[in-house]
C-alpha cells in the first residue's frame, strides 16, 4: 500500500531514504529548518518539501532523520496530534558533537540510555521504532553485499508499527531482525560505533551487519 511519507531532516540520510520511498511509489514530503537544502533537494528528488511540523502532518508514517544531538528538540516541538498514533522510524544516533576518540564515536547517552527511548518519552502518543541506524546512507535501499542480504535491527514497543517498518525494510531489501521492546534501543545504538570504528580504522565504510542464524 502506498504511503504518504514524512521524512524529518535534509541531510543524506533523509536523501537516501527519500529516494527509496520514491523509487517505492510513496508520497514523500521533507521537513527542515534549512530552507537552502530544500531547495537543492526538491530540483533533485521529485518530493514535497515544508517545515518540520508540516512534513509531520502530512506523512501517514514519520522518519527522523535530524542529527541525533537535535533530535530531542526537532521532536518535542511536533505537534503531538499530528503524530499521535504513526509509526516514526528513528534513524538517529546519540553521536556528540566531538570529534571520534582514537576512532571511536563518542555518545552522549549514558550506559543502559538510548536516545530513542528518551524521544518515546518525548512523544509517547507515536509510536518509535529504531531502524536504519547501522549502516551509511548509501546502502539503505537495495543494498548491495556479494548477493547477501544484510541484517537491519530494530526495537519498539509496537508490534504493528515494527510490522509496517519490517514491510518497508522488506522492500528497500533488508533482513529485519526484531530485538524486542524499546529497551533494546541502546544496544542497537551502539552497533553505530562499531560499524564506525571499522570504517575510521580502514577507510572504508562499505560493510554492514549480518545475524547468522
Amino acid at each position: 500500500m502506498k504511503k504518504k511519507i514524512g521524512i524529518l531532516g535534509s541531510g543524506d540520510v533523509a536523501k537516501a531514504l527519500a529516494k527509496g520511498f520514491v523509487d517505492q511509489g510513496h508520497e514523500v514530503m521533507i521537513g527542515s529548518s534549512d530552507s537552502n537544502k530544500l531547495i537543492q533537494i526538491k530540483s533533485s528528488i521529485p518530493v514535497q518539501t515544508g517545515s518540520f511540523q508540516q512534513a509531520s502532518a502530512f506523512g501517514d508514517l514519520l522518519v527522523l532523520a535530524v542529527k541525533g544531538y537535535a533530535a530531542i528538540k526537532v521532536f518535542s516541538n511536533l505537534n503531538a496530534e499530528d503524530i499521535k498514533g504513526k509509526t516514526v522510524i528513528d534513524t538517529t544516533n546519540p553521536i556528540t558533537e566531538t570529534a571520534p576518540i582514537q576512532g571511536v564515536l563518542q555518545f552522549f547517552t549514558l550506559q543502559n540510555e538510548s536516545l530513542a527511548a528518551q524521544l518515546q518519552d518525548t512523544q509517547p502518543g507515536a509510536y518509535i521504532v529504531k531502524a536504519f541506524n547501522s549502516v551509511g546512507s548509501p546502502f539503505m535501499y537495495q543494498p548491495s553485499f556479494q548477493g547477501m542480504i544484510p541484517s537491519m535491527f530494530i526495537c519498539g514497543n509496537n508490534d504493528s508499527a515494527k510490522k509496517e517498518v519490517t514491510d518497508i525494510l522488506d522492500a528497500f531489501g533488508w533482513q529485519t531482525e526484531d530485538m524486542g521492546s524499546i529497551q533494546s534501543a541502546g544496544s542497537i545504538e551502539s552497533l553505530c560505533i562499531l560499524w564506525c570504528i571499522r570504517g575510521f580504522k580502514d577507510n572504508q565504510w562499505n560493510h554492514a551487519f549480518k545475524l547468522l542464524k
